[in-house]
């Protein structure tokens, strides 16, 4: 069983998923993918492990780097799961590219290359947002390239972790 709750942000309702023990979602409403991993069967419910994302959140829009990670249960292929991991290792206020994480992927993994492209492909379908900030990755060239939340929320989000 899944559970939901909901947090207003300064960007805009945010829905949280849990299983009840570990957060397993978190979009902005009406984003791309939103709710996509989401059991049909879910009911609103008030859990632990959204008091501590809310805390996260709180801290996060507050303009601060949360110094803990709610317990997370992200549901996806070994791929993205692989890629979602990378984006945790990205330092708060830093970007990276969809290039340098298809290379580290590559090197990890003792083949030559990786696609960008499928690492843009499993950021897009990244579960929990912000949290696991796929918001930090860039194109190559340091533009703002697609985000499921808009790339205005996107632009919002890195000028906030910049002033901090």
């Amino acid at each position: 069983m899944e559970y939901t709750h909901y947090y207003d942000s300064p960007l805009g309702r945010i829905m949280l998923a849990a299983d009840g023990q570990a957060l397993t979602g978190l979009w902005f409403e009406g984003q791309k993918y939103f709710a996509a991993k989401l059991d049909q069967n879910h009911e609103q419910k008030e859990l632990p492990v959204f008091g501590q994302t809310k805390d996260w959140l709180n801290i996060y829009f507050g303009g601060r780097k949360p110094a803990f990670t709610p317990l997370l249960s992200m549901k996806g292929t070994p791929f993205q799961k692989e890629v979602w991991e990378a984006l945790l290792a990205i330092p708060y206020g830093c970007t990276t590219t969809y290039a340098k994480i298809a290379a580290a992927i590559a090197k990890n993994r003792g083949i030559t290359s990786m696609s960008a492209q499928a690492v843009g492909s499993a950021v897009a379908r990244n579960p929990i947002s912000l949290i696991v900030p796929c918001h930090r990755v860039v194109g190559s060239d340091g533009s703002l390239t697609g985000y499921a939340g808009g790339l205005e929320k996107k632009e919002w989000l890195l000028a906030m972790e910049r002033q901090a």
